[in-house]
C-alpha cells in the first residue's frame, strides 16, 4: 500500500495534494492555515509542497538530508515545467 501511494504521488502531485487538502489537515498544520503558499505550491511546485508538508509534519528540521529531500523535489518539479518548454521550441 504504502508503494502504491508513493506511485499516485509522484504520478498525480496536484490531485494528492488536493485530496490532502480536502481530507485532512496535513496541509493546513504545515503552513499554519494560509491559503497563498498551498495555492501557489499547487500551482508552480506541487511535489515541492508535498515534501515541506511531510517534513514539517514530521518535526524533521529543514537541514542536511531533509534539505536534500526539498531540493530534489524541487528539481523534479522544475525538469516538469522546462521539458514542456524544451518540446515546444522543438516544432
Amino acid at each position: 500500500m504504502p508503494c502504491l501511494l508513493l506511485i499516485v504521488v509522484l504520478g498525480f502531485p496536484r490531485l494528492a495534494l488536493v485530496l490532502m487538502w480536502l481530507f485532512s489537515t496535513y496541509i493546513q498544520r504545515a503552513f499554519h492555515g494560509g491559503l497563498l503558499f498551498p495555492l501557489l505550491g499547487f500551482i508552480f511546485l506541487p511535489l515541492t509542497t508535498i515534501v515541506y508538508a511531510w517534513e514539517i509534519n514530521r518535526g524533521m528540521p529543514t537541514e542536511g538530508i531533509n534539505l536534500l529531500w526539498l531540493l530534489i523535489a524541487v528539481i523534479i518539479d522544475l525538469g516538469g515545467l522546462g521539458g514542456g518548454a524544451r518540446r515546444s521550441k522543438r516544432s
